[in-house]
């Protein structure tokens, strides 16, 4: 009998009671669907210009309105929600890819490997995370992919920390040991032993990371050096609609409205696994 099927079950039961983690589930869901559905949705482009609809205001044809270049609001941040979406994936994958392994091989093996690792955690950990974002987009210059990288970077010391201190703990249980002196090599007991114990933490820190790739890409394309027009990204968006916050609020408005129920709905569910999957919450 499978015994991981009981505690599904109980983890799942406990979720169904955090009606903020539903909730913030809710909004991810229908992020997801919006992302994958936006062709369906808008059939149009998104990027076609249309100077003399610029600057409308919500209507039945176009509910959200238009911006300063004709162009429909709603079928804009429908075609943003891929974006963002990307972002926030591409992001989480370079902290994971980085700083996990640092991470456990910082924590595992100890003496020099663990002091350079931190050294440089530490260096980078000095900076704030937007601020390192920004200074890295500089160098690497703007782009869709450069913000991947960027933000991805930023994001690696906090799994470098997250991972080390879980592995501190766990390298000194008894199946650890056990393994250690049957001659079991170091990258397998990594694998199988070390990394499974430090999933939960993981997996939490992946869905808060979410929200915050998408408000520092945001940011990023509100300053105007992250994804560039005309691709359709919600910072860059509410970056163009602040000019017109007077005479026409709703470009800026919704872009803004859009950015935070995305991360929202991150923080929400990151902050329900947490309560349900981490022990010291119980």
């Amino acid at each position: 009998m499978d015994s991981s099927k009981p505690q599904r079950s109980l983890i799942w039961i406990k979720f169904k009671r955090n009606r903020a983690a539903l909730f913030g589930s809710f909004l991810i869901l229908i992020y997801l669907a919006v992302a994958l559905l936006a062709p369906v949705l808008f059939p149009g482009n998104p990027s076609a210009p249309n100077l003399m609809k610029s600057l409308e205001r919500p209507s039945l044809k176009h509910p959200l309105g238009t911006d300063e270049l004709g162009r429909s609001i709603l079928g804009r941040i429908l075609y943003g929600s891929r974006i963002s979406l990307l972002i926030a994936i591409g992001v989480v994958c370079v902290g994971l890819l980085v700083g996990v392994p640092l991470g456990l091989i910082s924590g595992y093996y100890g003496g020099k490997i663990d002091f350079v690792i931190q050294r440089v955690t530490d260096t980078l950990l000095a900076f704030p995370g937007f601020l390192l974002a920004l200074a890295l987009v500089a160098v690497l210059g703007v782009g869709l992919k450069n913000t991947i990288v960027s933000v991805g970077i930023s994001m690696v010391p906090i799994y470098i920390r997250l991972v080390r201190g879980c592995t501190l703990g766990v390298r000194e249980q008894t199946y650890v040991e056990a393994a250690r002196a049957m001659g079991t090599r170091n990258g397998i007991i990594l694998i199988r032993h070390i990394l499974p114990n430090v999933l939960t933490p993981i997996t939490i820190q992946t869905s808060l990371g979410m929200g915050t790739a998408i408000l520092f890409a945001a940011g990023l394309g509100f300053l105007g050096i992250g994804v560039q027009p005309p691709t359709p990204e919600w910072g860059a968006m509410l970056g163009s609609g602040r000019a017109y916050l007077f005479n026409a609020p709703h470009v800026a408005t919704f872009p803004g409205i859009a950015i935070f129920l995305a991360v929202l709905g991150f923080n929400l569910s990151g902050d329900g696994l947490r309560d349900i999957l981490d022990p010291r919450f119980k």
